[in-house]
Parts: structure tokens; C-alpha cells; sequence
């Protein structure tokens, strides 16, 4: 005899977690972690303070759910950016530039990025977020690395060129918070001199960044990624 599934109890969710958890993120954005309440998320979602307890937890359940939503964001985001099938430069750059997409994405104002702009203060009195921040940085490094070691090994990039230096640079320059000589990630992005890498990268093409003959012009602040050591021969 085949047996009937038991039947779950209670109405499905009147709400998409994911659009919920979208509207959260972008609340803790614009105001940071402080400043933030269940009253501005509840508004912001559309859900009362019983339904976002029930369906995510406390305030600071929301908010680790809302850092993990991002981190899993640039995560799809630099595998697309990085992909094989494009020069490590173009690479580089489009990460720069879907990050400086995202940071001036504010409907009032610049926010730059979640991760520094709302968990940095926070982790100082907080080892989990203070972990979940460390661990963000490093994804977001490993996968810098994983893409320059890959391009020596095209013969895109010189092979004495410090892919681990080289990525870590290039985290500074993407997170926009660059930290004093000898600090590591566990303390905050760790530090790379200027120099690092310089002549490493052998240009394809005359000026293979976006701005170059025929293209748009970049903005001044996209114009700063060509400062990093990858772009410098």
C-alpha cells in the first residue's frame, strides 16, 4: 500500500524571501547596522515584526543573512568578471567596474561596499562578523589569485610575478580599504607595495582597458584602476 505524504501544516509564506532579504540588505546599506531597526526593516519589506522574527530571527539574524547574501553576490559576480575566456586585464577590470557600479548604486548617494561600509564596525566587538568579514575578504582574494595563476600559466602574466601579492593588491584596491604594512586579512585587507608586480602583464594590445581608441571614455574613477600594479608596465 502506498503511503500519502503527510500534508504540512500552516499556509506557505505570504512573502519571497529573497525579495525580503533584498529589501533587508539594502536597509542595513543605506544606514548601517546601528542605526537600523525592526521598525525600518519591517517598513522596508512590507512584513510585521512577528513575520520577519518568524521567517529570518533577530536583527542581527537578519543581518548576517543579509552579509551572506552578499558575499554569495560577489562571488557570482567575480567568477563572471574572471572568466577564463577573457584577458586577465579585461578581467580585472570588469570586476573594478561592476564593484563601482554597485558602490554608486545609492538612490541618494554613493554606499560603497556592504561588506566594509556596514560589518567593519561591527566586527570589532563581534568575532562571528568579524570572521564573516575576514572570510568575505578572502573569497574575494583566493579568487584573484586562482585567475592571476592561471593567466601565468597562459603565458599572459610573467611567471616571477607574486600572484599572491598581486591579488592581494588587488583586493585593496576593490574593497577600498587599504590597511597599514605587515596587517593581514584576519586584521583587514593586508598590504602590498605600490610597486608590486610592475611590468608583470604583457599588453596584448596598445590599450586593451576600456577608454581606448573608439571606446567610451571611462569614468575619473574607473580611471584609477589603471594604477593597479597589473595595468603598470
Amino acid at each position: 500500500m502506498v503511503q500519502k505524504a503527510k500534508a504540512r501544516r500552516g499556509r506557505p509564506p505570504a512573502y519571497d524571501a529573497d525579495a525580503a532579504m533584498a529589501s533587508v540588505m539594502d536597509v542595513f546599506w543605506h544606514a548601517g547596522y546601528a542605526a537600523t531597526s525592526l521598525d525600518d526593516i519591517s517598513v522596508a519589506t512590507g512584513m510585521n515584526r512577528p513575520s520577519l522574527y518568524g521567517a529570518f530571527g533577530d536583527k542581527r539574524a537578519l543581518y548576517c543573512a543579509a552579509l551572506e547574501r552578499y558575499r554569495a553576490l560577489a562571488r557570482v559576480g567575480m567568477k563572471e568578471a574572471l572568466a577564463p575566456d577573457r584577458t586577465l586585464r579585461d578581467g580585472i577590470a570588469a570586476v573594478y567596474k561592476k564593484a563601482l557600479s554597485l558602490y554608486f548604486s545609492g538612490a541618494a548617494a554613493p554606499r560603497g561596499c556592504f561588506m566594509i561600509g556596514t560589518a567593519l564596525t561591527e566586527a570589532v566587538g563581534d568575532p562571528d562578523l568579524r570572521q564573516a568579514l575576514g572570510d568575505g575578504l578572502r573569497d574575494i582574494e583566493a579568487a584573484f589569485a586562482s585567475r592571476i595563476r592561471f593567466a601565468q600559466k597562459q603565458g599572459e602574466l610573467a611567471r616571477e610575478a607574486d600572484a599572491a601579492a598581486l591579488a592581494s593588491r588587488a583586493v585593496e584596491s576593490v574593497s577600498q580599504k587599504p590597511s597599514p604594512p605587515g596587517r593581514g586579512l584576519g586584521e583587514g585587507v593586508s598590504h602590498v607595495p605600490s610597486g608590486a608586480g610592475r611590468g608583470a602583464v604583457r599588453r596584448p594590445h596598445p590599450d586593451p582597458l576600456p577608454g581606448g581608441e573608439g571606446m567610451e571614455r571611462p569614468s575619473r574613477h574607473l580611471c584609477a584602476a589603471r594604477r593597479h600594479p597589473i595595468f603598470n608596465s
